[in-house]
């Protein structure tokens, strides 16, 4: 639910980011030599734009535009004073992605504890029944199967740890294997320890390259394969694998990661970075609490 407080405690983790970014694009900034470089501030600072586009996922709001003019400028205008219309607020979007981008980097992702979760979850951009006549992302969405069925669009994959937050994602196209050697080393940069996924990660190229890096990818086995040898606590880690089917849940129900009422490219990638930055803000995320009995020498999980 969106309150006063959490508009306050989003706008001053964003402004102390936005303003040490200021800070290294005023250092490495390029000399212009004789000309004078432009620096036009809009009536809106950069922090309160992405605040506004990260407090629209945090609430119960399916449209934007209803999002600012019904709410924000109705109830909010005195905690943002320079509110301008809304026409103007989609344009100056786009001056906020790269900073919004980093503030996803830098400050709203966890780290891993040795305990990881992997799995992808699709985005679809229209019906199946409009793919042909569709026209925004013709040239980049592509056609994918998931456990559902097929669809057109993009795929978001996630790896998260036993308390529910993010350490990794990445955007490819709806065609693009989860397996992809490119993808997983990308993904797997900052993780250590087990990373638990579903059947659709069995690969022994991709086992033997993971732990070559420290990770040991665990799966269940397909039904025309034997056994693996898996221990007891790793067995019960993996029923506890839907752990990260409820992350994808919430970005999709609440966060409203998905939606097909995109007009451009970068409305998507905007909607996109403003979901998984709310996700950071939530409050109770699913976790697992996990602990040792030293004397039974047995784990104690619950979720």
């Amino acid at each position: 639910m969106l309150t006063p407080s959490k508009i306050t405690e989003i706008f001053v983790q964003v402004d102390d980011f936005c303003k040490e970014f200021e800070l290294e694009i005023i250092q490495h900034k390029l000399n212009a030599g004789n000309c004078k470089a432009r620096n036009r501030k809009a009536s809106l600072a950069d922090s309160e734009i992405i605040t506004i586009l990260i407090a629209f996922h945090t609430g119960h709001f399916t449209n934007l535009k209803h999002f600012y003019i019904g709410h924000i400028c109705s109830y909010y205008r005195d905690y943002f004073p320079g509110l301008v219309s809304y026409n103007r607020f989609v344009e100056l979007q786009q001056r906020v992605a790269i900073p919004m981008m980093l503030f996803l980097k830098n400050r709203c992702l966890g780290q891993s504890n040795g305990i990881n979760f992997i799995d992808s979850t699709h985005i679809k951009v229209c019906h199946n029944r409009r793919i042909h006549s569709h026209k925004v992302f013709s040239l980049v969405a592509e056609r994918g199967q998931c456990s559902i069925g097929w669809f057109y669009g993009f795929k978001l994959h996630l790896i998260i740890n036993d308390r529910g937050e993010i350490l990794s994602f990445y955007l490819t196209k709806g065609n693009v294997d989860d397996r992809n050697i490119k993808l997983m080393t990308s993904m797997t940069q900052q993780i250590f320890g087990k990373l638990f996924g579903d059947k659709g990660y069995i690969s022994k190229a991709l086992a033997d390259l993971l732990w070559g890096n420290g990770i040991q990818m665990i799966t269940k086995p397909r039904k025309n394969m034997k056994d693996f040898n898996i221990s007891q606590a790793d067995k019960i880690m993996l029923r506890k694998r839907a752990l990260i089917e409820c992350v994808n849940d919430e970005l999709k129900n609440i966060c409203k990661l998905q939606h097909t009422r995109h007009r451009s490219v970068n409305n998507f990638l905007m909607n996109t970075m403003g979901a998984l930055c709310a996700y950071h803000f939530f409050p109770k995320k699913p976790s697992l609490n996990i602990g040792f009995d030293f004397n039974d020498r047995q784990m104690l999980l619950t979720a």
